[in-house]
């Protein structure tokens, strides 16, 4: 039998009546994203990401100290959302900047700004697994995609697209903030064909690539993919490789809600007996790891309110680090993060690298 991480044997799927409330949770992670904390035995080669444009504002200091200095929009920066737990997967919200060490391909990174928390406007691309292999599952997919568009759009200030795919992938229903358009389009789908997932993730991290933007000043979103599938993909003509790269390219982190049930075998329906571990989960789980997402496998219903519980913590538990390379790399070069902390015993959970930008193109005059 395949042993699996124990953050994973906590994880399963949840029956129909549950959905809404697995929900509730991934809809409060994605208010502010946060890595995750299962680094795999055999990861895929690193993927990129892109140099940001900018880091957010940073907010009042927790406990009433004084703030970090402000977070404004500085160009050749990267930026990391990054979250630290101890082994107990306990939220560690005291940290200080000179707790903090940043490497970059191994070297020491002068941090320029730290934060904590952050209200970026969100920009989601919400994709709906709708293949043949999905059918006796759809009706949890579509009341989980309700209510987690329901939970998380706000009015005014987040825009969220749908997806669907089977044989291909295609926007149902682009950019809006309409909750209503966006709920009447995720009831209307039928299931059929095969599953062309990696296929679905480059098209939407290619339209999250350049979302509308927020007019004013301020110009930052927090771009998220959320995918709600068993992660069994027969039928893209692009590899899993190139999906993770075109998220992260992107920034944007992958959110998965896993649907399958095949994994797990259980003698009491209050206990889980085997555990086993789908090559669709191993896929989710990737992108996660990857793109600093999280992928949510609904387990029983004793330990999702632990894990509400945990989700509503990591709200009040985010660092947000920037840092402009000491040594830019070139065009199209990856570059690994490695981001580690001076207490003894946390883990960190971060996105792992990114590429090196173009630089910007020199005004001409007339």
């Amino acid at each position: 039998m395949t042993s699996c991480p124990a953050s994973l044997k906590r994880s399963f799927f949840v029956p129909h009546r549950f959905a809404s409330r697995a929900i509730v949770g991934l809809a409060i992670l994605l208010a502010i994203p946060a890595g995750s904390a299962w680094t795999q035995d055999s990861p895929l080669p690193p993927p990129p990401s892109s140099v940001p444009n900018g880091v957010p504002q940073n907010p009042q200091k927790p406990g009433g100290g004084p703030a970090e200095p402000p977070l404004v929009s500085t160009t050749g920066l990267v930026h990391l959302v990054v979250t630290v737990t101890d082994h107990h997967h306990n939220f560690i919200t005291d940290l200080d900047k000179s707790d903090f060490k940043v490497l970059e391909n191994g070297m020491p990174q002068d941090i320029k700004f730290f934060g904590r928390e952050t209200d970026l406007p969100l920009r989601i691309g919400l994709l709906l697994d709708t293949s043949n292999s999905i059918r006796p599952r759809l009706e949890f997919e579509k009341d989980a995609a309700i209510d987690f568009l329901g939970k998380v759009i706000r009015r005014n200030k987040d825009l969220a697209f749908l997806m669907t795919f089977d044989n291909e992938p295609e926007v149902i229903q682009d950019y809006t903030g309409d909750l209503d358009l966006l709920m009447s389009a995720v009831r209307a789908q039928r299931a059929g064909g095969g599953t062309a997932l990696n296929d679905a993730i480059v098209m939407a991290s290619d339209k999250l690539a350049h979302p509308p933007l927020p007019k004013g000043p301020e110009t930052e979103v927090r771009r998220v993919v959320v995918v709600i599938t068993d992660g069994q993909d027969n039928l893209s003509d692009r590899a899993l490789t190139d999906a993770i790269d075109a998220s992260i390219r992107s920034e944007a982190a992958v959110f998965s809600v896993s649907t399958n049930t095949d994994w797990l075998a259980v003698d009491d329906a209050t206990k889980p007996s085997k555990y086993h571990v789908e090559a669709g989960d191993k896929v989710l789980q990737q992108f996660a790891d990857q793109t600093g997402g999280h992928a949510f496998f609904p387990y029983r219903i004793d330990d999702l309110a632990q894990s509400f519980l945990d989700i509503g913590t990591e709200l009040r538990s985010q660092y947000f680090i920037a840092y402009a390379p000491a040594n830019p790399p070139p065009t199209g070069q990856y570059r690994p993060i490695d981001v580690q902390t001076t207490r003894k015993g946390l883990i960190v959970s971060t996105r792992k690298g990114y590429y090196g930008a173009a630089p910007p193109p020199v005004p001409t005059g007339n």
